[in-house]
């Protein structure tokens, strides 16, 4: 079983994955952790130095590496559903699922985090909450190529578990 989850930064991908990964017993990977430790540097010093177009072709070669690997939950960045053909790429090789949040939760839960993460870290609430609300929008037509949406907002791990279970078999 490999499964991928995507969704806007802040929507919980590496908190849900590590916990689904244990529930089902499988490996966990966050893509940007892969990332960090093949370029030997943080993705925020990526973005700076090389610029966003290196950093989109080092994520889609480690995407192609990830989705080969058995038993697995992979989270990928925000934006990797957004580039190249990576949706067809994590739909090809993987159960996709969109953990969708309301442009009010991930406000809700970004602002608090805004100096951890350096996108956002300059915007103050009002920037925040515009950036958010036009990236989503952009962005959530290639979320919605998932092949499973799930509020993940309250989400019940378990619940989630036992439904990927059951609809991976399904899938083979």
């Amino acid at each position: 079983m490999r499964i991928v989850l995507l969704g806007f930064m802040g929507c919980g991908k590496t908190t849900i994955g590590a916990a689904l990964a244990k529930k089902l017993g499988l490996e966990f990977a966050d893509l940007d952790k892969v990332i960090e430790l093949a370029a030997g540097s943080p993705v925020s010093d990526i973005f700076k130095n090389k610029g966003e177009d290196q950093f989109r072709k080092l994520e889609q070669e480690a995407l192609k590496i990830q989705v080969k690997k058995d038993n697995c939950v992979i989270a990928v960045g925000g934006g990797a559903p957004c580039f190249f053909n990576n949706m067809d790429i994590i739909n090809k090789n993987s159960v996709s699922v969109y953990l969708k949040m309301s442009v009010d939760s991930l406000f809700g839960r970004l602002v608090k985090e805004r100096t951890h993460r350096p996108l956002i870290s300059e915007f103050n609430q009002k920037e925040l909450k515009k950036f958010i609300s036009d990236c989503l929008m952009t962005r959530e037509p290639f979320y919605n190529k998932a092949q499973f949406k799930v509020k993940a907002k309250d989400i019940q791990i378990e619940t989630l578990a036992d439904f990927l279970k059951q609809e991976s078999l399904e899938l083979v």
